[in-house]
């Protein structure tokens, strides 16, 4: 079934000033209003099956950049209900902006593990995607394997990765200074710098395709990308990098592996409360996380919800229990080492 209501708006670069002169219907009365990060075409299953089960119609608008700002400057006009996003950093900052209201509730707090959701219940988790390494199936022979071991000198002009700013790294260094501190992480980087084989770039998939290439035998990657080459049936070149690499659960034998989230706030003017409550109950749910999860190729955070044969071929994945509300603590020092050390500009010539 196809939500005739859904708006999808896409939105490449959204600054403030013009965030409070983009236009969005106005709020109809049994409509919940979703403010998005994700492509409109992951989440309108999910949306479809609410609106079958409740017969409480949706509206989404889709903003690549600037969602928590497009919200902030709407104020208490905005028609926002319900925000959509993703990465642990990108929540925070809707709570820090002030665009989200606290929310407690006993069917989303039952459904969602406490180290996944808000302490003041301003944003809960939904998917989960793993931090792993990319390895090469010819190449490398070890199945098993450590974010600290990134550092070690075997692995010198073998590890490649995207910029250590972007926010999925960030995530993982703050992680790291969660669990060994400042100065050692500050030292796994500097030799994570000296073992590149070459200066940061790309994304995740570009780091599948450049050890399918043999430009490196190690990559970092999140879970979900694998899941994309591996059903890439308009660029089916990516299935072929994804067969070249097999997945590592860093930490799996000891504090196991980070993880970041899509997730779902309530937003803080939101004019129809009661049914953006009845939604994000059902995004909770059973049949939501198993839908979500499939279509994104993540991992469900519901206990027992269905896992995807494509996510179940990844292995299985020992998530670290370190709440990622305590690993956000560290995003601007994760930041500022990666500055600190250089690690964008790549190893040393």
């Amino acid at each position: 079934m196809t939500n005739k209501r859904s708006l999808r708006l896409s939105i490449a670069t959204l600054a403030l000033a013009g965030a409070s002169l983009l236009p969005f219907a106005a709020h109809a009365e049994g409509t919940v209003n979703i403010y998005t990060s994700r492509q409109p075409e992951l989440i309108q299953p999910l949306l479809d099956a609410f609106t079958e089960e409740t017969g409480i119609q949706t509206e989404v608008l889709f903003l690549n950049q600037g969602l928590e700002d497009r919200v902030d400057a709407e104020g208490q006009n905005s028609p926002a209900d319900v925000i959509l996003t993703v990465d642990i950093g990108r929540l925070i900052n809707t709570k820090e902006k002030g665009v989200t209201q606290s929310l407690e509730n006993e069917t989303i707090n039952a459904n969602i593990p406490e180290q996944y959701r808000d302490p003041e219940g301003h944003w809960f988790g939904l998917t989960m995607r793993g931090r792993v390494i990319y390895a090469s199936k010819d190449r490398v022979e070890q199945d098993t394997i450590t974010y600290e071991e990134l550092a070690d000198p075997k692995w010198k002009g073998k590890v490649c990765m995207r910029s250590g700013q972007h926010m999925y790294n960030i995530a993982l260094i703050a992680s790291m200074i969660a669990h060994n501190g400042e100065e050692k992480t500050e030292e796994w980087l500097k030799a994570v710098k000296e073992n590149l084989a070459t200066k940061p770039d790309g994304g995740d998939r570009d780091q599948a395709r450049a050890i399918y290439a043999g430009e490196c035998d190690v990559g970092l990657g999140n879970t979900y990308y694998v899941g994309l080459m591996m059903k890439n049936e308009k660029e089916p070149e990516q299935k072929e990098w994804a067969n070249a690499i097999k997945v590592l659960f860093p930490n799996a034998e000891d504090r196991g592996t980070h993880v970041n989230i899509s997730g779902m706030a309530l937003a803080k003017h939101s004019p129809d409360k009661d049914n953006a409550i009845k939604l994000m109950e059902f995004l909770s749910s059973e049949e939501a996380q198993a839908i979500y999860a499939e279509e994104n190729n993540e991992y469900p955070l519901l206990p027992g919800a269905a896992i995807s044969e494509t996510v179940k071929s990844f292995g299985e994945i020992k998530p670290d229990t370190l709440p990622l509300s305590d690993v956000a603590k560290y995003r601007k020092l994760a930041s500022e080492l990666v500055d600190r050390v250089g690690l964008d500009d790549g190893p040393a010539s």
